[in-house]
């Protein structure tokens, strides 16, 4: 899981907390660890795996190559990829404490002279902290950028000062609290709490912004599609009323998991926090806090790698398919907003769709309405709604199949 306490146990010198997580039955935590991460990423790829079209003359032909994807779209690209990456960081550090026990044993020895056991423990919390952090920033950008599509700001070029802000600031801030707690040197680090503030502060400082900034964002951004549907034809009829409700729910359920995967982050840390500020840790009237520290510390060893395959399941749903070749795959069917229920879309005797004119989108800034709903629809049923000849989104959602 990732917390500041992996770098802070790196420390010979380490505070009374921390050794009582992590020295609480490591081989259970981090054969827990390592159960979780696998499974997360097993079933992550699992999410990635082609959908295979049955063959046959009457299956429809491959798409053809889309263009470059929407900023959204490399947005949740760059965040599973971080994501993923610091789920296998702790695959690797639990993998390598359970098989190599003397190893981690050695990270406490003062005078040790193998530099092994410090660069396997700073390198690897560090690994942990930094694509963590990163897949928070992205969290992040995913709801600035929702707000600014909708509101008909965002463009091609705002993907590379994503880039910079998620990669400048997780870095900056992982190195700023690395050298404030490791200083003079490993050997000779966390000699007092002050001294380890900065790391933690750097540590939660994107996550505490992802629970605090994105739902406002979210918020503000179905506030706005709102008013986008309402300016489309002048009048809020159900079909408008299901879209935004479809896209208040996904941001519902994005903020859920997050809130789920992290939250025992924050309790555990303040329980610490709090024992950490008693003359001795280990009293009597303490036993309840240091049980809910235990408790929740193995929980965050379950959900915390969880995090990736569960927001694959907030965005899009189960989309992996099953061991059956013949899987069938889910077509987008679509329906103009200017039409009525009369006059939805039927299917030829040959399988080909009638699909009736769409109504006339207005653009304003570079974007229309159906582009901006299509960014947050990502590629699901709130295609429904949408004209069916614009070209944006249709490759918005091809790009996501």
């Amino acid at each position: 899981m990732a917390s500041p306490r992996l770098g802070t146990y790196c420390c010979p010198t380490r505070d009374a907390a921390t050794q009582l997580v992590l020295s609480f039955q490591p081989r259970a935590f981090h054969a827990l660890c390592l159960g979780s991460g696998a499974c997360s990423v097993a079933l992550g790829l699992l999410q990635l795996l082609p959908r295979r079209r049955p063959a046959g003359p009457g299956s429809p032909a491959a798409p053809p190559a889309s263009p470059r994807a929407p900023a959204s779209v490399r947005i949740l690209r760059a965040a599973a990829a971080c994501d993923l990456l610091g789920c296998l960081g702790i695959l690797f550090r639990s993998a390598v404490w359970l098989g190599f026990p003397d190893l981690v044993e050695n990270i406490s020895s003062v005078n040790g002279t193998d530099v092994w056991p410090a660069v396997y423990c700073v390198g690897s919390a560090m690994w942990i902290e930094l694509l963590y952090s990163a897949c928070f920033w992205w969290l992040f950008c995913y709801a600035v950028d929702a707000y600014l599509v909708v509101r008909r700001s965002a463009g091609q070029s705002t993907i590379v000062l994503y880039h910079i802000m998620t990669w400048g600031l997780a870095t900056l801030l992982c190195v700023e609290g690395v050298i404030m707690l490791y200083y003079p040197s490993v050997s000779r680090c966390q000699r007092d709490l002050e001294h380890a503030i900065p790391h933690y502060v750097t540590t939660y400082l994107p996550l505490l912004l992802v629970l605090v900034a994105n739902p406002v964002l979210f918020q503000k951004t179905v506030t706005a599609v709102a008013s986008l549907l309402k300016g489309r034809q002048g009048i809020y009829t159900e079909n408008e009323r299901r879209v935004g409700a479809t896209i208040k729910i996904r941001f519902f359920k994005i903020m859920l998991v997050f809130i789920i995967c992290w939250l025992p982050n924050i309790i555990n840390e303040s329980l610490l926090f709090y024992l950490e500020l008693q003359p001795d840790v280990s009293g009597n009237s303490l036993k309840p806090v240091r049980n809910a520290a235990k408790t929740t510390w193995f929980i965050m060893g379950i959900l915390n790698p969880a995090q990736g395959f569960l927001l694959s399941l907030a965005f899009y749903g189960w989309t992996g398919c099953s061991l059956d070749s013949q899987c069938p795959r889910k077509e987008i069917q679509w329906e103009s907003v200017t039409t009525s229920a009369a006059e939805q879309t039927s299917l030829s005797p040959e399988g080909s769709r009638k699909c009736p004119p769409s109504g006339k989108v207005a653009r304003v800034g570079g974007h229309n309405s159906d582009e901006a709903l299509s960014m947050l629809s990502e590629g699901d049923q709130l295609g429904l709604f949408l004209g069916p000849k614009n070209t944006v989104m249709n490759r918005w959602i091809k790009s996501l199949r």
